[in-house]
């Protein structure tokens, strides 16, 4: 609390030139309610009462405070708050907790966010044992833009889906009733935009389905999900942006993608190079280079490229291709090159796209961090020799 009146009286002191005894103008308190109430919406709820400390003008202005976050606040402190505000209406509410809370605890703080028209709502429950169920009313919110939810509770099989008005939806290990819990929730989210699902559980059929979708993020956190993940289904026409990573699905089905502009692609499947040849049309990509030959010959719209070097990358470079695809002719601009050990096949892969990509303005080159200095010097003078096919180009060592 000290530390915070000291930094505002700071603030408050102005020193006239010349004088050494200036007099205090308090500009900042000055300012209209609802320019103070909005400088306070940035910050975290326990520091927003704090500030009933710095005068008079400041005792209650954190009651009329929209945003409420609570990070590890003790239940007790949650409730009392609550019940003080004086604005009606909340439109962010951030609950991170440490410790257990009641299920009817959860249910009665979400259900306050709820009835004043919450438009961000962002749950984070920190112990991973204990998967309390999620209020009914949640899911037919009608307010609700932004919701979050992180390693709490389980997405239901069934009931009322109605959210309306949701964008964005994060959900970060939480747990799934059944594998259709999935498309149920989206089907009720008519109008989302962003969708991001890290999975840490289960899950046979992973269905991703949206008519609205624009920007997806998969990510698999736990290897082979359990071992038993078999299919994965995207069906989302409008997509601009994917990313999916370690992701060991056996089967994967992927509707027309047209719209897709930047992806980033990080898994292992026998099916992988039927579905990458679905992003023929994407102007970024990021991939393994063991994907990456096969994939040139078909991205003709292909701006951006980064790919990292693995152990397969010997036996996918066993020779260029017959024909120069037509991305290096005509489109790349940016390629990035991730984990250079100086091999062989490294080299004679740089070179090849060194000449071959006629309108390249960058590359960027990282090397690995267990290459001694000697190694390194080596290197980059040897790629430093290589012809370039486009005269604007530089090469980069980050």
């Amino acid at each position: 609390m000290a530390t915070m009146e000291q930094q505002y009286n700071k603030i408050r002191r102005k020193h006239s030139h010349g004088e050494q005894n200036a007099v205090s103008i308090d500009r900042l308190s000055d300012l209209p309610d609802s320019v103070l109430c909005h400088i306070l919406s940035f910050l975290s709820t326990h520091d927003s009462v704090a500030t009933t400390i710095l005068s008079r003008r400041w005792s209650n202005l954190w009651a009329y405070v929209p945003n409420l976050y609570f990070d590890s606040e003790d239940e007790k402190i949650i409730n009392r708050v609550m019940l003080l505000r004086k604005v009606q209406t909340v439109h962010t509410f951030h609950l991170d907790c440490e410790i257990y809370r009641s299920a009817y605890q959860l249910e009665t703080w979400i259900a306050f966010a709820i009835i004043r028209g919450v438009q961000k709502l962002d749950l984070c429950l920190q112990d991973e044992d204990v998967f309390p169920s999620l209020p009914k009313c949640l899911f037919t919110c009608k307010t609700l833009v932004d919701l979050r939810l992180n390693s709490c509770g389980v997405i239901p099989l069934s009931g009322a889906v109605c959210l309306p008005r949701l964008k964005i939806l994060r959900l970060i290990c939480v747990q799934f009733e059944a594998d259709e819990s999935l498309p149920h929730l989206l089907s009720g989210c008519p109008v989302l935009e962003e969708l991001e699902i890290k999975l840490e559980f289960d899950m046979v059929y992973c269905n991703v389905s949206s008519p609205t979708l624009k920007r997806l993020v998969l990510e698999f956190m736990n290897e082979g999900c359990g071992g038993i993940c078999d299919r994965l289904e995207i069906n989302a026409p409008t997509l601009e942006y994917l990313r999916i990573n370690h992701c060991c699905f056996e089967h994967i089905k992927c509707g027309v993608l047209a719209s897709l502009i930047e992806s980033e692609i990080n898994f292992n499947s026998r099916y992988l190079l039927a579905f990458v040849g679905r992003l023929c049309n994407v102007k970024w990509l990021m991939l393994d280079f063991s994907q990456c030959t096969e994939f040139l010959e078909i991205a003709d719209n292909l701006e951006i490229l980064t790919f990292e070097f693995s152990e397969p990358c010997k036996e996918s470079w066993a020779e260029p291709p017959q024909q120069v695809p037509t991305c290096l002719l005509s489109n790349l601009r940016i390629i990035k090159l991730v984990d250079i050990e100086g091999k062989d096949y490294e080299f004679e892969y740089i070179r090849y796209l060194l000449w071959n990509a006629k309108v390249l303005q960058r590359m960027e080159i990282s090397y690995t961090q267990c290459l001694g200095s000697s190694e390194e010097i080596n290197m980059l003078k040897k790629i430093s020799l290589f012809q370039r096919g486009s005269t604007a180009c530089e090469v980069a060592f980050v």
